[in-house]
């Protein structure tokens, strides 16, 4: 690696610790980076995902004032660990190209759930108007798919578990950012640990893009309690619309 690749690596850590923070998505800016720097697509989907980790740690500390209760984050560690592994192993053991295919689609469809939130919140009813036992069915369910789907690819983790709590959750955009992130940085430990076991990390491009995402992730997160929730959404929709079509295009050409 010479010091223009590191240039690349850094700048792109950076940039994707911030976008994380406010959206998710930014893997999409780290992953191409690696790519771009000569690794193989699964050496460089596995370094990824090892590298953004720190920048979601750093996400949690600068939003850790909106977080809920300790009770109520424990009762998702166990499905986000059990979701991620699953998808962390169904990465190292099967063929890419059919989940590719797929992942637009999700993608562009959690941002559609979070862009329509109300109309949906009418069809389905507002979570305050849910059972405690089915709201809480629906929280683990939305953990669960999202952590599956985190520890496979990671790419707009972000905008798919802020779809889904935003859907279930009766709470401000800025406290489900704030889970996002904590759940965001669950996910990108255990898959540290599952890659880092059986995985080929490139502990290289790991070294330069984590401490970047470090200080891009607190910045974002910092940047997410100034903004207004109304702007916060706009710019979520808007990014996840982008990544959606992105991957649409790269799955497709």
């Amino acid at each position: 690696m010479d010091v223009s690749d590191a240039a690349l690596l850094l700048t792109a850590g950076l940039a994707a610790g911030t976008v994380n923070a406010v959206a998710g998505g930014g893997s999409l800016i780290t992953f191409p980076a690696m790519i771009a720097v000569g690794l193989p697509p699964v050496p460089a989907n596995v370094s990824n995902s090892v590298a953004v980790f720190p920048g979601y740690v750093a996400s949690v500390a600068g939003s850790r004032q909106d977080l809920p209760p300790r009770r109520a984050l424990a009762a998702l560690v166990p499905t986000t660990i059990v979701g991620t592994i699953a998808g962390a192993l169904l990465l190292l053991a099967t063929p890419a190209r059919a989940f590719e295919l797929v992942v637009p689609f999700l993608v562009l469809g959690a941002t559609a759930v979070l862009a329509f939130q109300d109309p949906l919140r009418r069809l389905v009813g507002h979570p305050r108007e849910l059972s405690p036992r089915r709201r809480t069915v629906s929280v683990q369910a939305m953990v669960a798919l999202g952590a599956v789907y985190g520890g496979y690819f990671g790419a707009a983790l972000g905008v798919m578990l802020v779809a889904g709590l935003a859907l279930v959750l009766d709470a401000t955009l800025a406290r489900v950012t704030a889970l996002k992130n904590l759940l965001s940085a669950l996910v990108g430990l255990t898959t540290l640990v599952v890659f880092a076991l059986f995985g080929p990390v490139n502990w290289a491009a790991v070294a330069v893009v984590a401490p970047a995402t470090l200080v891009g992730g607190y910045a974002g997160a910092r940047l997410v309690r100034r903004l207004p929730s109304v702007v916060l959404k706009v710019l979520i929709v808007v990014f996840g619309t982008t990544i959606g079509l992105y991957l649409l295009w790269r799955a497709l050409r």
